[in-house]
């Protein structure tokens, strides 16, 4: 393992409070003390003078589409757009093909992991066997090799007795579920948010309530299981509003924004163009008012990306045809300093524990999400200052469906570290 040396950046750290410019050291993959280190004793040192020195981004929302639908995406390539995007660890979703929903198919994403990956890809379970919403998949098994949590992204378990089996059985495993919350029964084709824009684009919508619904039903399930609740891809005000009083009961709920649904609505959408489309919708400039309050009230804790990379000739067809999903690994740190922290929603201290300390809690990562002394050297540098534009021509991630190409931003990744090693370097190629 390398001794790295990073001088002079501003060391942004929740888990210890810390908020300075100072140096830090990495030494045998782990944070190390910095006393008696010179430059020469080290085998990489790196000016972070104007940089943010975070612990490595956590991104609990990532579709790495391995096994099965690889030419979307694959582990590889997804671990490579992580680390170009300050991303040392990712939690796949387990919507692929086959689904993840067994020991040995959790077993056969970490082995290859293990010898293709560059950041720490981590594997979800699904709910049921095959997202079929039938009966539950493997998860005792699949908790003993190694599974962090479970999902069922991409739908939701419908049947409600079956969702509170899992989510008890969740509970004895203490294991977070990852929940999508989509009522499929009030979708009926809808491939947009319902508003005006939708009617005037002759397009079916889909409400508020198809989200709501199920945040409902599945914080009161979660609260009588005993299990940790965390609402992915939040987009809705009530969301917001439930979310926060669910926290204000004490109960045991978390939740996440993605950066299209704080930074974008559905009168940004370009008729026609299909990267515009997600699942949640691009709701409207009340919901997405909602959110930024949400961030900036720490009732929504983290901030993930939904990575869901499609290919050309897949997103290339009409609205209702087309794939919901857009890719986010490589744009999420400068998009949210760009439309959270320039603009004074939220603190770089709020970022750093939205995007590392709090995913790293939600998921008992004891290990990471941290700069202190003895913790795994999962570190980012950041320039929050440089500006560019964002071009999907230059993603390594085989994805290139984003609605922010062209975008300027704020916020360059540097360096990423990983583990003690230097997995991007901006100028410089490694592994």
């Amino acid at each position: 393992m390398k001794k790295i040396l990073i001088l002079n950046g501003r060391i942004l750290d929740p888990d210890t409070g810390t908020d300075e410019i100072r140096n830090l050291y990495l030494e045998d993959g782990k944070i190390a003390d910095e006393t008696g280190v010179t430059k020469d004793s080290c085998d990489e040192v790196i000016d972070a003078s104007g940089c943010w020195v975070m612990p490595g981004l956590i991104d609990l929302h990532v579709h790495l589409r391995d096994p099965g639908l690889t030419w979307k995406e694959d582990i590889a390539s997804g671990a490579r757009a992580a680390a170009h995007g300050g991303v040392t660890t990712v939690v796949a979703m387990p919507n692929t093909k086959p689904t993840i929903d067994s020991a040995d198919r959790l077993d056969y994403v970490m082995n290859k992991a293990s010898h293709v990956a560059v950041v720490n890809v981590l594997q979800a379970g699904s709910a049921t066997r095959g997202l079929a919403g039938d009966e539950s998949s493997e998860l005792r098994e699949m908790a003993a090799h190694g599974m962090p949590a479970v999902s069922e992204d991409g739908r939701s378990v419908m049947n409600a007795a079956l969702m509170s089996k899992v989510l008890k059985e969740c509970a004895d495993l203490n294991i977070p579920f990852l929940d999508h919350c989509e009522d499929i029964s009030l979708v009926r084709g809808g491939c947009v948010n319902a508003d005006a824009n939708s009617e005037k684009e002759g397009l079916p919508g889909i409400t508020n309530t198809v989200e709501d619904v199920i945040v409902a039903r599945d914080i009161l399930l979660a609260h009588e299981a005993g299990a940790h609740l965390h609402l992915c891809h939040c987009s809705t005000e009530g969301s917001y509003e439930m979310l926060k009083l669910a926290k204000e009961k004490g109960m045991d709920v978390s939740g996440e924004v993605c950066p299209h649904h704080f930074l974008l609505t559905s009168d940004d959408r370009i008729p026609g163009d299909t990267n515009y489309k997600m699942n949640p919708p691009l709701r409207t400039a009340k919901d997405k008012e909602a959110l930024i309050k949400g961030l900036a009230e720490d009732v929504f804790e983290v901030i993930s990306t939904d990575h869901a990379p499609h290919s050309a000739a897949e997103k290339n067809t009409t609205m209702q045809k087309a794939p919901f999903g857009i890719v986010g690994l490589e744009t999420s740190a400068a998009l949210t300093i760009t439309g959270l922290v320039k603009p004074g929603y939220i603190t770089p201290m709020q970022m750093a524990a939205k995007m590392s300390t709090n995913p790293a809690r939600i998921l008992h990562l004891t290990d990471r999400g941290s700069l202190a002394k003895g913790k795994r050297a999962d570190v980012v540098i950041i320039d929050p200052e440089e500006e560019y534009t964002i071009d999907p021509k230059k993603f390594v991630s085989r994805g290139k469906n984003t609605p922010f190409g062209g975008m300027k931003v704020n916020g360059k990744v540097k360096t990423t570290i990983c583990g003690g090693e230097i997995v991007y370097q901006e100028g410089r190629t490694l592994l």
